[in-house]
Protein backbone atom coordinates (compact mmCIF):
# COMPACT_ATOMS: atom_id res chain seq x y z
CA UNK A 1 0.00 0.00 0.00
CA UNK A 2 2.44 2.64 1.03
CA UNK A 3 4.57 1.82 -2.77
CA UNK A 4 1.26 2.42 -4.18
CA UNK A 5 0.77 5.29 -2.67
CA UNK A 6 4.59 7.24 -3.21
CA UNK A 7 3.83 5.86 -6.83
CA UNK A 8 0.33 7.73 -7.39
CA UNK A 9 1.92 10.88 -5.46
CA UNK A 10 5.03 10.89 -7.78
CA UNK A 11 3.75 10.63 -10.88
CA UNK A 12 1.08 13.44 -10.51
CA UNK A 13 1.58 16.47 -12.75
CA UNK A 14 -0.38 19.08 -10.12
CA UNK A 15 2.02 20.94 -7.44
CA UNK A 16 3.88 24.08 -6.45
CA UNK A 17 6.40 24.31 -9.24
CA UNK A 18 3.74 22.96 -12.14
CA UNK A 19 1.84 26.29 -10.90
CA UNK A 20 3.88 28.30 -10.53
CA UNK A 21 5.70 27.26 -14.43
CA UNK A 22 2.38 28.09 -15.90
CA UNK A 23 2.14 31.71 -13.98
CA UNK A 24 5.36 32.62 -15.03
CA UNK A 25 4.31 31.32 -18.74
CA UNK A 26 1.80 33.43 -18.86
CA UNK A 27 3.45 36.62 -17.42
CA UNK A 28 6.07 36.22 -19.96
CA UNK A 29 3.15 35.63 -23.00
CA UNK A 30 1.19 39.16 -21.62
CA UNK A 31 5.10 40.98 -21.60
CA UNK A 32 5.67 39.65 -25.15
CA UNK A 33 2.25 40.93 -26.61
CA UNK A 34 2.39 44.07 -24.67
CA UNK A 35 6.10 44.47 -26.09
CA UNK A 36 5.04 43.25 -29.39
CA UNK A 37 2.24 45.78 -29.25
CA UNK A 38 4.96 48.75 -28.42
CA UNK A 39 7.33 47.34 -31.36
CA UNK A 40 4.62 47.77 -34.20
CA UNK A 41 3.33 51.20 -32.95
CA UNK A 42 6.82 52.63 -32.82
CA UNK A 43 7.60 50.72 -35.96
CA UNK A 44 4.35 52.42 -37.88
CA UNK A 45 4.53 55.99 -36.20
CA UNK A 46 8.11 57.05 -37.49
CA UNK A 47 8.69 60.52 -37.48
CA UNK A 48 4.97 61.62 -37.71
CA UNK A 49 3.35 63.30 -34.02
CA UNK A 50 2.42 61.96 -30.92
CA UNK A 51 3.02 60.20 -28.05
CA UNK A 52 6.46 57.98 -28.05
CA UNK A 53 4.29 54.90 -26.96
CA UNK A 54 0.92 54.01 -27.38
CA UNK A 55 -1.46 53.14 -23.90
CA UNK A 56 -1.91 49.21 -24.24
CA UNK A 57 -4.57 47.43 -25.15
CA UNK A 58 -6.73 50.43 -25.89
CA UNK A 59 -4.28 52.50 -27.61
CA UNK A 60 -6.09 53.18 -30.67
CA UNK A 61 -9.40 54.59 -29.15
CA UNK A 62 -7.25 56.51 -27.01
CA UNK A 63 -5.16 58.03 -30.33
CA UNK A 64 -8.61 58.66 -31.63
CA UNK A 65 -10.00 61.46 -29.06
CA UNK A 66 -5.95 62.54 -29.50
CA UNK A 67 -5.81 63.67 -33.64
CA UNK A 68 -3.06 65.43 -35.27
CA UNK A 69 -2.46 68.32 -33.39
CA UNK A 70 -2.28 70.44 -36.70
CA UNK A 71 -5.33 69.02 -38.18
CA UNK A 72 -7.14 70.43 -35.16
CA UNK A 73 -5.28 73.49 -35.84
CA UNK A 74 -6.03 74.08 -39.31
CA UNK A 75 -9.61 74.22 -38.24
CA UNK A 76 -9.57 75.86 -35.31
CA UNK A 77 -9.48 79.40 -36.91
CA UNK A 78 -12.92 78.97 -39.44
CA UNK A 79 -14.67 76.95 -36.16
CA UNK A 80 -17.18 79.40 -36.77
CA UNK A 81 -18.17 78.17 -40.28
CA UNK A 82 -19.57 74.97 -37.73
CA UNK A 83 -22.88 77.00 -37.05
CA UNK A 84 -22.94 78.51 -40.82
CA UNK A 85 -25.98 75.97 -42.10
CA UNK A 86 -29.04 76.69 -40.20
CA UNK A 87 -31.47 75.55 -42.60
CA UNK A 88 -30.37 71.75 -43.00
CA UNK A 89 -30.18 71.86 -39.24
CA UNK A 90 -33.61 73.07 -39.03
CA UNK A 91 -34.68 70.41 -41.53
CA UNK A 92 -33.07 67.66 -39.46
CA UNK A 93 -34.68 68.92 -35.98
CA UNK A 94 -38.04 69.17 -37.85
CA UNK A 95 -37.41 65.39 -39.12
CA UNK A 96 -36.37 64.34 -35.87
CA UNK A 97 -39.77 65.84 -34.03
CA UNK A 98 -41.94 64.56 -36.76
CA UNK A 99 -40.98 61.06 -35.14
CA UNK A 100 -41.15 61.97 -31.64
CA UNK A 101 -44.16 63.32 -32.00
CA UNK A 102 -45.84 60.07 -33.97
CA UNK A 103 -44.00 57.73 -30.85
CA UNK A 104 -46.58 60.40 -29.05
CA UNK A 105 -49.61 59.67 -30.98
CA UNK A 106 -49.66 55.89 -30.36
CA UNK A 107 -49.61 56.34 -26.26
CA UNK A 108 -50.70 58.49 -23.74
CA UNK A 109 -47.88 57.84 -21.47
CA UNK A 110 -44.59 60.49 -20.93
CA UNK A 111 -41.83 59.24 -23.14
CA UNK A 112 -38.05 59.66 -22.12
CA UNK A 113 -35.85 62.22 -24.56
CA UNK A 114 -32.63 61.33 -23.24
CA UNK A 115 -32.30 58.75 -26.60
CA UNK A 116 -33.94 60.52 -28.88
CA UNK A 117 -32.82 63.61 -28.25
CA UNK A 118 -29.02 62.29 -28.71
CA UNK A 119 -30.20 60.72 -32.04
CA UNK A 120 -31.08 64.26 -33.26
CA UNK A 121 -27.78 65.87 -31.95
CA UNK A 122 -25.77 63.31 -33.77
CA UNK A 123 -27.48 63.17 -37.01
CA UNK A 124 -27.11 67.52 -36.67
CA UNK A 125 -23.15 67.38 -35.87
CA UNK A 126 -22.87 64.11 -38.42
CA UNK A 127 -24.79 66.51 -41.09
CA UNK A 128 -22.39 69.84 -40.20
CA UNK A 129 -19.10 67.78 -40.25
CA UNK A 130 -19.84 65.35 -43.23
CA UNK A 131 -22.59 67.36 -44.94
CA UNK A 132 -24.44 64.59 -47.74
CA UNK A 133 -21.38 62.73 -47.76
CA UNK A 134 -23.08 60.41 -44.47
CA UNK A 135 -25.90 58.84 -45.73
CA UNK A 136 -29.39 57.97 -43.55
CA UNK A 137 -27.40 54.13 -42.88
CA UNK A 138 -24.43 55.60 -41.70
CA UNK A 139 -25.95 58.45 -39.38
CA UNK A 140 -28.17 55.62 -37.52
CA UNK A 141 -25.34 52.81 -37.15
CA UNK A 142 -23.14 55.84 -35.86
CA UNK A 143 -25.48 56.89 -33.93
CA UNK A 144 -26.38 53.41 -32.19
CA UNK A 145 -22.74 52.55 -32.01
CA UNK A 146 -21.62 55.68 -30.30
CA UNK A 147 -23.37 55.02 -26.90
CA UNK A 148 -21.31 52.47 -26.86
CA UNK A 149 -18.59 54.80 -26.39
CA UNK A 150 -20.13 57.09 -23.50
CA UNK A 151 -20.76 54.17 -21.84
CA UNK A 152 -17.19 53.11 -21.48
CA UNK A 153 -16.42 57.35 -19.89
CA UNK A 154 -18.85 56.07 -17.09
CA UNK A 155 -16.61 56.95 -13.63
CA UNK A 156 -16.37 53.77 -12.89
CA UNK A 157 -15.67 51.09 -15.88
CA UNK A 158 -12.99 47.97 -16.33
CA UNK A 159 -10.00 49.66 -17.86
CA UNK A 160 -8.85 46.66 -20.13
CA UNK A 161 -10.18 46.43 -23.72
CA UNK A 162 -11.60 42.67 -23.21
CA UNK A 163 -14.47 41.07 -25.35
CA UNK A 164 -17.90 41.57 -23.49
CA UNK A 165 -16.33 44.96 -21.40
CA UNK A 166 -17.69 48.26 -22.43
CA UNK A 167 -14.20 49.48 -23.12
CA UNK A 168 -14.25 46.74 -25.94
CA UNK A 169 -17.47 47.42 -27.15
CA UNK A 170 -16.65 51.50 -27.45
CA UNK A 171 -12.94 50.60 -29.49
CA UNK A 172 -15.51 48.15 -31.86
CA UNK A 173 -17.88 51.36 -31.63
CA UNK A 174 -14.85 53.66 -33.02
CA UNK A 175 -14.18 51.45 -35.52
CA UNK A 176 -17.34 51.88 -37.37
CA UNK A 177 -17.57 55.44 -36.84
CA UNK A 178 -14.11 55.99 -37.93
CA UNK A 179 -15.09 53.72 -41.27
CA UNK A 180 -17.75 55.67 -42.44
CA UNK A 181 -16.11 59.03 -41.29
CA UNK A 182 -12.76 58.03 -43.60
CA UNK A 183 -15.57 57.34 -46.82
CA UNK A 184 -17.05 60.65 -46.29
CA UNK A 185 -13.55 62.29 -46.02
CA UNK A 186 -12.95 60.43 -49.28
CA UNK A 187 -16.11 61.54 -50.97
CA UNK A 188 -15.45 65.62 -49.77
CA UNK A 189 -12.47 65.51 -51.35
CA UNK A 190 -13.91 64.21 -54.75
CA UNK A 191 -16.68 66.64 -54.60
CA UNK A 192 -14.43 69.96 -54.03
CA UNK A 193 -12.30 68.50 -56.97
CA UNK A 194 -15.22 68.23 -59.13
CA UNK A 195 -15.85 72.28 -58.13
CA UNK A 196 -18.63 71.89 -55.98
CA UNK A 197 -18.91 75.02 -53.30
CA UNK A 198 -18.32 73.21 -49.47
CA UNK A 199 -21.14 72.60 -47.80
CA UNK A 200 -19.88 70.71 -44.41
CA UNK A 201 -16.89 70.90 -42.41
CA UNK A 202 -14.91 68.56 -44.31
CA UNK A 203 -15.59 70.12 -47.34
CA UNK A 204 -14.53 73.84 -45.48
CA UNK A 205 -11.12 72.19 -44.61
CA UNK A 206 -10.67 70.25 -48.35
CA UNK A 207 -11.13 74.08 -49.87
CA UNK A 208 -8.55 75.43 -47.30
CA UNK A 209 -5.82 72.69 -47.84
CA UNK A 210 -6.18 73.44 -51.60
CA UNK A 211 -5.94 77.18 -51.22
CA UNK A 212 -2.54 78.51 -53.32
CA UNK A 213 -2.04 80.74 -49.90
CA UNK A 214 -2.22 78.10 -47.24
CA UNK A 215 1.56 77.31 -45.95
CA UNK A 216 0.56 74.41 -43.41
CA UNK A 217 0.72 70.59 -44.18
CA UNK A 218 -1.82 69.63 -47.03
CA UNK A 219 -1.33 65.65 -47.49
CA UNK A 220 -3.93 64.93 -45.09
CA UNK A 221 -5.19 60.98 -45.58
CA UNK A 222 -8.95 60.17 -45.41
CA UNK A 223 -8.06 58.18 -42.41
CA UNK A 224 -6.31 61.24 -40.61
CA UNK A 225 -9.31 63.28 -41.20
CA UNK A 226 -11.81 60.93 -40.16
CA UNK A 227 -9.65 60.94 -36.73
CA UNK A 228 -9.99 64.67 -36.09
CA UNK A 229 -13.81 64.68 -37.50
CA UNK A 230 -14.09 61.84 -34.93
CA UNK A 231 -12.65 64.02 -32.35
CA UNK A 232 -15.12 67.15 -33.02
CA UNK A 233 -18.14 64.21 -32.42
CA UNK A 234 -16.81 62.92 -29.61
CA UNK A 235 -16.60 66.75 -28.25
CA UNK A 236 -19.93 67.41 -29.19
CA UNK A 237 -21.83 64.58 -28.61
CA UNK A 238 -22.36 64.21 -24.87
CA UNK A 239 -21.76 67.49 -23.85
CA UNK A 240 -24.53 69.51 -25.94
CA UNK A 241 -26.79 65.86 -25.68
CA UNK A 242 -26.86 66.98 -21.98
CA UNK A 243 -27.50 70.70 -22.77
CA UNK A 244 -30.17 70.06 -24.84
CA UNK A 245 -32.00 67.88 -22.92
CA UNK A 246 -31.09 69.88 -19.92
CA UNK A 247 -32.72 72.98 -22.02
CA UNK A 248 -36.11 70.77 -22.32
CA UNK A 249 -36.17 70.28 -18.86
CA UNK A 250 -35.66 73.57 -17.67
CA UNK A 251 -37.84 75.38 -20.04
CA UNK A 252 -41.27 72.88 -20.10
CA UNK A 253 -40.99 73.42 -16.25
CA UNK A 254 -41.41 77.10 -16.43
CA UNK A 255 -44.05 77.69 -18.28
CA UNK A 256 -43.76 81.62 -18.03
CA UNK A 257 -40.40 81.16 -19.68
CA UNK A 258 -41.86 79.00 -22.62
CA UNK A 259 -44.37 82.03 -22.97
CA UNK A 260 -42.10 84.11 -23.50
CA UNK A 261 -39.69 82.07 -26.14
CA UNK A 262 -42.81 81.70 -28.17
CA UNK A 263 -43.81 85.25 -28.11
CA UNK A 264 -40.37 85.71 -29.17
CA UNK A 265 -40.64 83.54 -32.03
CA UNK A 266 -44.07 84.69 -33.31
CA UNK A 267 -42.14 88.29 -33.70
CA UNK A 268 -39.16 87.34 -35.28
CA UNK A 269 -40.67 85.22 -37.63
CA UNK A 270 -43.38 87.52 -38.42
CA UNK A 271 -46.16 85.17 -37.85
CA UNK A 272 -45.13 82.63 -40.30
CA UNK A 273 -43.99 79.95 -37.86
CA UNK A 274 -42.74 77.58 -40.86
CA UNK A 275 -40.54 80.69 -42.04
CA UNK A 276 -36.66 79.29 -42.44
CA UNK A 277 -33.97 80.17 -40.12
CA UNK A 278 -30.95 82.44 -40.32
CA UNK A 279 -28.34 83.00 -38.27
CA UNK A 280 -29.68 86.86 -38.38
CA UNK A 281 -32.98 85.78 -36.72
CA UNK A 282 -31.05 83.22 -34.69
CA UNK A 283 -29.00 85.42 -33.17
CA UNK A 284 -32.43 88.06 -32.43
CA UNK A 285 -33.67 85.55 -30.02
CA UNK A 286 -32.12 87.58 -27.11
CA UNK A 287 -34.39 85.59 -24.82
CA UNK A 288 -33.90 82.35 -25.65
CA UNK A 289 -29.78 83.15 -25.91
CA UNK A 290 -30.46 83.97 -22.21
CA UNK A 291 -32.58 81.07 -21.57
CA UNK A 292 -29.64 78.52 -22.86
CA UNK A 293 -26.59 80.08 -21.64
CA UNK A 294 -28.68 80.39 -18.21
CA UNK A 295 -29.91 76.70 -18.14
CA UNK A 296 -25.79 75.45 -18.58
CA UNK A 297 -24.69 77.54 -15.94
CA UNK A 298 -27.35 76.23 -13.45
CA UNK A 299 -26.55 72.83 -15.25
CA UNK A 300 -23.26 72.68 -16.92
CA UNK A 301 -22.55 69.90 -18.93
CA UNK A 302 -19.08 68.79 -17.35
CA UNK A 303 -18.60 69.94 -14.35
CA UNK A 304 -14.85 69.80 -14.20
CA UNK A 305 -11.54 69.55 -16.75
CA UNK A 306 -8.03 68.39 -15.66
CA UNK A 307 -5.63 70.56 -17.18
CA UNK A 308 -1.70 69.66 -16.81
CA UNK A 309 0.98 72.68 -15.93
CA UNK A 310 3.42 72.67 -18.59
CA UNK A 311 5.51 75.08 -16.22
CA UNK A 312 4.99 76.63 -12.57
CA UNK A 313 1.50 78.16 -12.43
CA UNK A 314 0.82 80.74 -9.85
CA UNK A 315 -3.54 80.04 -8.90
CA UNK A 316 -2.85 82.00 -5.92
CA UNK A 317 -0.90 84.98 -4.07
CA UNK A 318 0.30 82.20 -1.91
CA UNK A 319 0.54 79.06 -3.90
CA UNK A 320 2.30 78.56 -7.02
CA UNK A 321 1.23 75.30 -8.99
CA UNK A 322 3.99 73.23 -9.97
CA UNK A 323 5.01 72.35 -13.18
CA UNK A 324 3.90 68.99 -14.87
CA UNK A 325 1.17 68.56 -12.09
CA UNK A 326 -2.61 67.83 -12.64
CA UNK A 327 -5.10 70.96 -12.07
CA UNK A 328 -8.95 70.07 -11.87
CA UNK A 329 -10.67 73.28 -11.70
CA UNK A 330 -14.42 73.34 -10.51
CA UNK A 331 -17.01 74.56 -13.30
CA UNK A 332 -19.48 74.19 -11.18
CA UNK A 333 -18.54 76.34 -8.11
CA UNK A 334 -17.25 78.70 -10.79
CA UNK A 335 -21.01 78.69 -12.19
CA UNK A 336 -22.60 78.93 -8.65
CA UNK A 337 -20.65 81.95 -7.42
CA UNK A 338 -23.07 83.56 -5.29
CA UNK A 339 -21.26 87.64 -5.60
CA UNK A 340 -21.59 87.05 -9.23
CA UNK A 341 -24.58 85.33 -9.14
CA UNK A 342 -27.28 86.12 -7.12
CA UNK A 343 -29.19 83.51 -5.76
CA UNK A 344 -27.03 81.28 -7.89
CA UNK A 345 -29.30 77.61 -8.00
CA UNK A 346 -32.09 79.71 -9.80
CA UNK A 347 -32.59 79.98 -13.06
CA UNK A 348 -32.99 83.46 -14.23
CA UNK A 349 -32.41 84.11 -18.18
CA UNK A 350 -32.80 87.97 -17.38
CA UNK A 351 -29.09 87.94 -16.06
CA UNK A 352 -27.99 88.03 -19.39
CA UNK A 353 -29.98 90.87 -20.90
CA UNK A 354 -28.28 93.57 -18.49
CA UNK A 355 -25.08 94.43 -19.60
CA UNK A 356 -24.19 96.25 -16.60
CA UNK A 357 -24.83 92.73 -14.05
CA UNK A 358 -22.32 91.11 -12.27
CA UNK A 359 -22.96 87.95 -14.82
CA UNK A 360 -21.84 90.04 -17.85
CA UNK A 361 -19.42 91.69 -15.83
CA UNK A 362 -17.55 88.77 -14.64
CA UNK A 363 -17.34 86.50 -18.10
CA UNK A 364 -14.48 84.45 -16.56
CA UNK A 365 -16.57 82.92 -14.32
CA UNK A 366 -18.64 81.70 -16.92
CA UNK A 367 -16.70 78.81 -18.06
CA UNK A 368 -19.44 76.26 -19.28
CA UNK A 369 -16.90 75.80 -21.92
CA UNK A 370 -13.47 76.18 -20.86
CA UNK A 371 -11.18 79.08 -20.77
CA UNK A 372 -8.05 80.32 -22.51
CA UNK A 373 -6.23 78.26 -25.17
CA UNK A 374 -8.32 75.12 -24.17
CA UNK A 375 -11.63 77.15 -24.41
CA UNK A 376 -14.08 74.99 -26.64
CA UNK A 377 -14.05 76.04 -30.60
CA UNK A 378 -17.10 74.78 -30.90
CA UNK A 379 -19.03 76.91 -28.46
CA UNK A 380 -20.91 79.27 -30.64
CA UNK A 381 -21.75 75.92 -32.44
CA UNK A 382 -23.22 74.64 -29.61
CA UNK A 383 -25.00 77.36 -27.98
CA UNK A 384 -27.04 78.26 -31.91
CA UNK A 385 -27.95 74.28 -31.76
CA UNK A 386 -29.32 74.37 -28.14
CA UNK A 387 -30.75 77.49 -29.46
CA UNK A 388 -31.94 76.91 -32.82
CA UNK A 389 -33.70 72.88 -31.72
CA UNK A 390 -35.75 74.26 -28.39
CA UNK A 391 -37.17 77.47 -31.42
CA UNK A 392 -38.52 74.68 -33.24
CA UNK A 393 -39.60 72.21 -30.47
CA UNK A 394 -41.24 75.76 -28.79
CA UNK A 395 -43.32 76.48 -32.22
CA UNK A 396 -43.58 72.72 -33.05
CA UNK A 397 -44.80 70.70 -30.30
CA UNK A 398 -46.90 71.42 -26.46
CA UNK A 399 -44.73 70.06 -23.97
CA UNK A 400 -45.52 68.31 -20.51
CA UNK A 401 -42.84 67.11 -18.49
CA UNK A 402 -43.89 64.43 -16.13
CA UNK A 403 -41.57 65.08 -12.98
CA UNK A 404 -40.45 61.94 -11.39
CA UNK A 405 -38.21 61.13 -8.06
CA UNK A 406 -35.54 60.89 -10.45
CA UNK A 407 -35.64 64.03 -12.42
CA UNK A 408 -33.65 66.28 -10.08
CA UNK A 409 -31.24 63.12 -9.43
CA UNK A 410 -28.19 63.57 -11.67
CA UNK A 411 -27.01 60.56 -13.91
CA UNK A 412 -22.89 61.11 -14.96
CA UNK A 413 -22.32 58.84 -18.15
CA UNK A 414 -19.10 61.21 -19.55
CA UNK A 415 -22.11 64.20 -18.59
CA UNK A 416 -24.56 64.76 -17.01
CA UNK A 417 -28.45 63.58 -17.53
CA UNK A 418 -31.47 63.73 -15.64
CA UNK A 419 -31.82 60.08 -13.92
CA UNK A 420 -35.49 59.88 -15.82
CA UNK A 421 -34.06 60.98 -19.27
CA UNK A 422 -36.67 63.44 -18.55
CA UNK A 423 -39.94 62.31 -19.80
CA UNK A 424 -42.23 64.59 -21.86
CA UNK A 425 -45.85 64.39 -23.39
CA UNK A 426 -45.77 65.23 -26.43
CA UNK A 427 -48.19 66.97 -28.92
CA UNK A 428 -48.79 68.98 -32.26
CA UNK A 429 -48.91 72.49 -31.92
CA UNK A 430 -51.61 74.36 -34.11
CA UNK A 431 -50.20 77.90 -34.63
Amino acid sequence: MASLHNSTASSSPIGPASSSTWIWTSLVIVASLLILEQTVYRFKKRHLPGAAWTIPLIGKFADSMNPPIVAVLTLCSHAERLGAYPSPLEAIARKHFAKWLDTASKTSEAQPIMMTARALNMDTSLRVFCGKHISEEAATEINEKYWAITQSLELVNFPLAIPGTKVYKAVQARKVALSWLELAAKRSKESVASGAEPECMLEEWVQILNDPSYKGKRDFSDREMAMVIFSFLFASQDAMSSGLIYGFQHLVDRPEMLAKVREEQMAIRQGNLDKPLTLEMIEQMTYLNAFVKESMRVMPPVTMVPYKTTKAFPISDDYTVPANSMVIPSFYNSLHDPSVYPEPDELRPERWLDEAGSANQNPKNYIVFGSGAHRCIGLEYAQMNIVLVLAVACVSMNMEHEITPLSSEIEIIATLFPKDGCRLKLSPRHN
